[in-house]
This record gives C-alpha cells, sequence and structure tokens, in this order.
C-alpha cells in the first residue's frame, strides 16, 4: 500500500511540476509516455504483488500485448478521425461499425492468446487483479490530466483576469 501511494505521489508531483513550468518548457510526448509506462510498470508491480522472477517474466509478455493491442487499434483510430460522423454516408458509417467489431473480434482472440502465455507465470487471482489494475491506472491517469486541464484553465483564467485590471488602470 505505502508503494502505490509512494508512486501516486511521485505521478502527481511530476504533473504538477510540468503543470507549473507552463509554455517554456513544455515536455515531449514520448517524455511523457516514458513516465506513464514507468508508472503504469510500477503500480501494476504493486497491485499484482509481483515477485522479481514473475515481474521478469510477466513484463516483456504484457509489453508484448499491448503493443500488439494497440497496433490492432490504430485502423480503427485512424478511420473514426478520418470521418466526420455529421458528414459521412451510411456506407462510409456501416464500414466504421464493421470495423469496430472486427477490431472487438480481434482483441478478443488476441487477449485469449496472451492470457494462456501470462497464466504460465502469474496466478489467476493475479490475472483478474490485472484487468482492475489496468482499469484503475487508467482512470488516475485520466483524473491526472483533467486535473492539470483544470490547473491550466485557472492559470489563463487568472492571467486573462490580471490583464483586464491592468487595462482599466491605464
Amino acid at each position: 500500500m505505502n508503494k502505490i501511494l509512494y508512486i501516486l505521489i511521485m505521478v502527481c508531483a511530476a504533473t504538477t511540476v510540468v503543470a507549473q513550468e507552463g509554455d517554456e518548457t513544455q515536455p515531449t510526448q514520448s517524455a511523457a509516455k516514458e513516465k506513464i509506462k514507468a508508472a503504469r510498470i510500477g503500480f501494476i508491480t504493486q497491485r499484482l504483488g509481483l515477485t522479481p522472477e514473475q515481474a521478469e517474466k510477466f513484463w516483456p509478455i504484457y509489453n508484448e500485448f499491448t503493443e500488439k493491442r494497440t497496433e490492432l487499434r490504430k485502423p480503427l483510430k485512424d478511420a473514426e478521425r478520418a470521418t466526420d460522423p455529421k458528414t459521412a454516408d451510411p456506407k462510409q458509417n456501416q464500414a466504421l461499425v464493421d470495423l469496430g467489431l472486427k477490431v472487438k473480434q480481434d482483441e478478443l482472440t488476441l487477449e485469449k492468446e496472451y492470457s494462456g502465455k501470462l497464466m504460465n507465470v502469474i496466478t489467476a487471482q493475479q490475472m483478474l487483479n490485472l484487468h482492475q489494475a489496468e482499469r484503475d491506472f487508467r482512470n488516475i491517469i485520466i483524473n491526472m490530466l483533467n486535473n492539470r486541464r483544470l490547473q491550466q484553465d485557472r492559470k489563463e483564467n487568472f492571467r486573462d483576469r490580471n490583464m483586464k485590471l491592468r487595462e482599466r488602470k491605464k
């Protein structure tokens, strides 16, 4: 439990520092992705209670699985970005629905394959905890991003009010 709190505090601190730095030194997307990946590793390792031996075998399999899952989702994301639902014709919409269903089916097949591989390394209880840990981590990241966005909005609003006050004084 202490390790989870430590990880969350470190991620929050990193996000706060980045938010305070503002526009001067925006981190690159790859650096942010690396921080998130490191936090995910720590969070999931802690949540599953992986032993060092398990972690050594688990992470290569899990990383391979997540890469393949990302590759499967890419065509759907690209198609969704390229299609405007307001102007798309019914055939395009149907093709998008069909592609979504195909991706879900392919993801299920992939998950079945990798669940078997992971079950050779972790217990069934750890496998169940993995799904919950993934959801929890995703929610934590989303909440942190929303909080960061709110902080930036507040900062901009504060700047705007100060500018208006300065203009009134002139």
